[in-house]
Parts: structure tokens; sequence; C-alpha cells
């Protein structure tokens, strides 16, 4: 089956993407070996995190590796085995972090996060779907006043982007969120922090309307993705070669290694991140609460509570350690007395990460039919709508909303 714009990838960047492309006319053909947003972009955190333009390697994170490494069950964690495979990417996690770099990413992370908020609130009113858009701001906790002082520089930073918070202690932190355990004296409230009500149902509901569009999914594995005389062409598992004017590769965790067939040798890695979903009414939780000292974040959604997060890097083979999940769960019954911790649901995820927290978003080297949409770490739901405009820029031969120089797959 040929297609004008192939899309090799079902998660919610490559939803986005098709429902956007399908709103300016494209007849557009997605493939995915899962389906619609089952993978990774099911189980999230379901934050829509306006306001995280903070590098990964910017939140004192080299300073705590030491300690967290030698807990398997903490905020952060390698598998020992993984350690020689994942050396060249922490080495560029490292030059990361240098000040010069940080100021920069946290500035375009500043920008695309402008372009984000809005892309996504009008991409959902479009689709129907911006009722599953919960605008209840979130809560991030501190337990001792060097905590909290440790965050302030971040929190400048964000001011500097124009981004909305306030502190808040004593009766102002309990009516914010009444429950909380006394250890947390202090939380900074986040107004313009959003999230769904389900991540997989938003998806599900971007792609209704990309289906109404005329936008149409097939279920198969992407081997590789080559030049084509007249475009692009992606060879399927089963040995089936799918044509197209323009292939985008949002594919995830996975995408890397479709790019690397392209001669694009891109250092992505993979944040697996672990969850329980809880019943719905486990806790009376106002808006998503986040405890960034202990990696992990308690979210409210239409289908229960989810407590869920931490950073494991161990690649794609290793199998799941889900005592990490068990270990986050047992965190949120100390820090919220009240919840309810029994007939939870685990589960684990892929996060794409690049060593500077930003994606990459622009073409191959080797084809111009071929374009890249992939390594939002943490940030895929929040960024897919904005992906999906400048992924639309690029097809259409049009000005890039933002400069896409940050982005650039070859700046490795």
């Amino acid at each position: 089956m040929d297609s004008e714009i192939l899309i090799i990838g079902a998660g919610i960047v490559g939803i986005a993407a098709a429902a956007r492309l399908a709103e300016e006319g494209h007849r557009v053909l997605v493939v995915d070996e899962q389906g619609i947003c089952e993978g990774t972009s099911s189980g999230n955190a379901g934050a829509l995190a306006f306001s995280d333009i903070l590098p990964m390697a910017s939140k004192g994170i080299l300073a705590k590796v030491p300690g967290w490494l030698v807990d398997p069950l903490g905020p952060f964690t390698i598998r020992p085995s993984y350690m020689p495979q994942l050396a060249p990417w922490l080495y560029r996690f490292w030059r990361a972090s240098r000040p010069a770099m940080l100021a920069a990413t946290a500035r375009t992370q500043g920008e695309m996060m402008r372009l984000a908020e809005p892309e996504f609130l009008e991409l959902a009113e479009r689709a129907g779907i911006a009722g599953m858009i919960r605008h209840d701001g979130s809560l991030e906790l501190y337990e001792s006043e060097r905590e909290w002082n440790a965050s302030l520089p971040g929190w400048d930073v964000r001011r500097e982007a124009g981004i909305g918070f306030r502190h808040l202690r004593g009766n102002a932190l309990e009516e914010c969120q009444p429950g909380l355990d006394r250890r947390f004296i202090i939380g900074t409230f986040v107004p313009g922090w959003k999230t769904v009500s389900d991540p997989k149902q938003i998806g599900k509901g971007l792609w209704d309307h990309a289906q109404r569009l005329g936008a149409v999914f097939r279920q198969a594995r992407a081997m590789s993705v080559e030049h084509a005389p007249a475009g692009a062409q992606a060879t399927m598992a089963d040995g089936s070669i799918l044509r197209a004017g323009k292939i985008v590769v949002a594919a995830g965790a996975w995408s890397h290694r479709l790019a690397k067939g392209l001669g694009d040798i891109i250092p992505l890695e993979t944040e697996r991140g672990y969850n329980t979903t809880l019943p719905a009414g486990a806790f009376d939780l106002r808006r998503q609460l986040i405890f960034s000292g202990h990696g992990f974040v308690v979210t409210p959604l239409e289908t229960g509570i989810r407590v869920g997060g931490a950073v494991e890097l161990g690649g794609l083979a290793l199998p799941p350690n889900y005592a990490r999940a068990a270990a986050m769960l047992s965190k949120a019954q100390k820090f919220l007395p009240g919840l309810k911790s029994e007939g939870g649901r685990q589960w684990m995820g892929y996060r794409p990460s690049l060593p500077d927290s930003l994606p990459v978003i622009g073409r191959s080297r080797n084809s111009p039919h071929v374009l890249y949409a992939f390594g939002h770490g943490h940030l895929g739901l929040t960024q897919s709508a904005a992906t999906a405009r400048l992924v639309g820029d690029l097809v259409a031969g049009r000005q890039p909303a933002i400069a896409l120089d940050p982005f650039n797959p070859q700046r490795f």
C-alpha cells in the first residue's frame, strides 16, 4: 500500500502528527506493531507539563547519582550489566550539564512550551476532546527548608520564562491538598500545569479525529527505512514494502534503530518508567502531586490514581523490575496516609531520552523525504501537538513555527 505520508509509530507524537497532517489534507498511513497509544503513551503520568523547561541534567541529578546507584529501588538507577553500553550516553549527559548548555536548553524548552500549550489545546478543541484536559495545576512538595532552597534557582529560571507559580506553607498548603503527611512543610503550586483524564484515551480521541479526516492505521512492525527515487520506503517484518512521498519516524524508544539505517547515529536511551494505577477513590487527590526528591508523581485520572515515575536506565531488552513500582507505592502510602493501596495495576514503559533533554525534529541526513520526530523523554504528551505542528511545517515547506536548529538530528 502506498501513501502520501507514512508515519511509523502510533504513540502520542505519531498520532498528533497524523491528526495535524490529515487536517492539512494529506493522505496518511500510520503503522505500529502494537496499536493506537498501546505502548508507552498508554501509561504515562498524564501531565501536560508546560512549565517543565529544566533539562534533566539541571535537576541536581549528577550530584545525587552516586547515592542513587547503590539503591536499586531509588529514583534513579542503572542496571550494572548495562553500564558499559550506557557509558557513551552518560558522557554526553555530563557534557550537557555544563551551565552554558543548561541555560541554552532551558531557553529552547521555554520556546517549545510556548508553542506546545496553544497547539495542544487547539488540537484538542478541534478533535472534540478538550473536556479530557484538567486545569487543576500541580503541587511540588518539599520535606525541608534545605530541599526547598535547593529548588529556588530552578524556579528563578521558570519565572524569567514567564511561568507563574507560588510557594505555599501551613494552611495554604493544606487547602491545596488535604491529607498530606506533616513531613511536607512547603509546596510550590503551578496553576498553568495541566493533566489529562487518561493518557491512553486522549491519544485514542486524537486518532478518532485523524481517522475521520481519512487517516488509516495498519498494525505492522517497521524493520528499516530507505531512501527511494520518488520519496522513501519502509520494509515491514512480514517482508512487505510501504512506499510514501514522506516518512515520519515517530517510533519512540525504537526510533534510533531506524535512523541508523539512514546514516543518522542518534544517542537515544530509554528511561524505563514504572507506575501503579490504583482504583478511583483511593485518595481525595485534588491535582498532580510531585515528590521531586523521590522522583515520582501521583496523578488523579478518570481511571484511578496513578503513582509512578523514577528513572531506570536499562535499555529495551532487560526484563522489568516491578519492585520499583512497589517501592514508589510504599512511599506514597507514607506521604499520603489515607491512601488505599489495594487493587493496583503495575506497568512499565520506555521513555525515549536524549542526553541534552531535547527531541530530534528534522530531516534525515541522507533523505529529505524522511523526517524524525522522537526523543521527548518525559514530555512526549506535553510536546506532541507542537511537534506535529513542526512536522507539518517541514512537510509543507513552510518556515517552522520555531527555530529547529536545537532539535537537529545531526547535532550529535
